[in-house]
C-alpha cells in the first residue's frame, strides 16, 4: 500500500497544478496589460509627451548615478563582509539587509528625519547651503538606500565563492594585493557582480514608496517613472498603460541580461 502513494506520484499533479494556477496569476495581469497597450491607437503618442520623457530621462540619469554609487561603494565593503568574521561585521552584515524587509515609505520617512531641514542632520547641511529634500539628489538617495543590499549581498557571495587560497597563492607570487583582485577575485566573482547591478538597478529605477516621501512628486525635478504613472493614472489610464509597458520592457531586458549571466557562468564552469 505504501507504493500506491509515492511522493512523486503525489507531488506531480500538485507541482503541475501549482505551476499552472502561479503561472496564470503572474501571466494574466501582464497579458491584460499588454493587450491594453495594443488596443490603444496613441500609444507611440502617450510615450512622447514632455512630462513622460522628463520621468524617462530623470529615471535613466538618477539610476545610473545611483548605480555608480552603489558599485563605488558597495564592493570594497562586500568583500570586507566575505573575508571578515568579527562580531561587528556580522552585525553589520545583518543590518545591511534591513532596508529589504523596510517598507519603502518607512525607509522614505527614516531618511526625512536623517537629511531633512529639521532632521539630525538638517541643521549641519543648512548651515553648508545644502538641502536634499525634494531635490533630485534626494532621488538617488533613496533609489542608494533601497538598491544596495541587492548588490552588496550578491557581490559578498560573489567574493565567497573565491577560495582564498587562491588569493594568497597569488601574492606569495610577488603580486601585490591590488593586482591580485583586479585579475584574480573580480573576474571570478564577475558573475555574480553582474548580477548584483542588475538587480540593483532594476530596484533602484522602480523604486517608489521611499521616493515619494524623501523626494515628492515634482514634474521635470523628481518625478520618476513609477511616480509618472501613479500620477497619469490620475488624468490618463493611457498613459499610465503605456509607461507601465515601458518599465515591463526595461524588466524583461534585466531578466534576459541575468539568464545570459547565468548561462554564461554555467557553460564557463564545465
Amino acid at each position: 500500500m505504501r507504493n500506491l502513494f509515492r511522493a512523486s506520484d503525489y507531488w506531480g499533479p500538485v507541482g503541475a497544478a501549482s505551476t499552472v494556477i502561479y503561472t496564470l496569476f503572474i501571466g494574466l495581469p501582464i497579458l491584460a496589460l499588454l493587450i491594453k497597450a495594443a488596443g490603444q491607437e496613441s500609444f507611440i503618442g502617450s510615450l512622447t509627451g514632455e512630462p513622460v520623457l522628463q520621468a524617462l530621462r530623470l529615471s535613466l540619469i538618477t539610476s545610473s548615478i545611483s548605480i555608480l554609487i552603489v558599485i563605488g561603494v558597495g564592493t570594497p565593503f562586500a568583500r570586507i563582509l566575505a573575508r571578515g568574521n568579527s562580531l561587528p561585521l556580522r552585525v553589520v552584515d545583518h543590518l545591511v539587509e534591513l532596508p529589504i524587509v523596510l517598507p519603502p515609505v518607512v525607509s522614505g520617512v527614516a531618511m526625512l528625519l536623517a537629511f531633512g531641514r529639521q532632521g539630525i542632520l538638517g541643521p549641519a547641511l543648512s548651515g553648508l547651503g545644502i538641502s536634499l529634500p525634494f531635490t533630485a539628489a534626494a532621488v538617488i538617495f533613496a533609489q542608494v538606500f533601497v538598491a544596495a543590499p541587492f548588490y552588496i549581498r550578491a557581490a559578498k557571495l560573489g567574493f565567497q565563492s573565491v577560495a582564498r587560497e587562491y588569493e594568497d597563492i597569488s601574492q606569495t607570487l610577488g603580486v601585490s594585493p591590488w593586482a591580485t583582485f583586479r585579475r584574480l577575485t573580480l573576474p571570478l566573482a564577475g558573475p555574480s557582480l553582474l548580477t548584483g547591478i542588475a538587480l540593483a538597478w532594476a530596484r533602484a529605477i522602480s523604486e517608489f514608496g521611499a521616493t515619494i516621501m524623501f523626494a515628492g512628486n515634482l514634474t521635470g525635478k523628481t518625478q520618476t517613472m513609477p511616480l509618472a504613472i501613479m500620477s497619469a493614472l490620475e488624468t490618463s489610464l493611457d498613459t499610465a498603460v503605456a509607461l507601465s509597458v515601458l518599465l515591463l520592457v526595461l524588466a524583461l531586458l534585466v531578466l534576459i541580461a541575468l539568464g545570459l549571466i547565468t548561462r554564461r557562468r554555467g557553460t564557463a564552469s564545465l
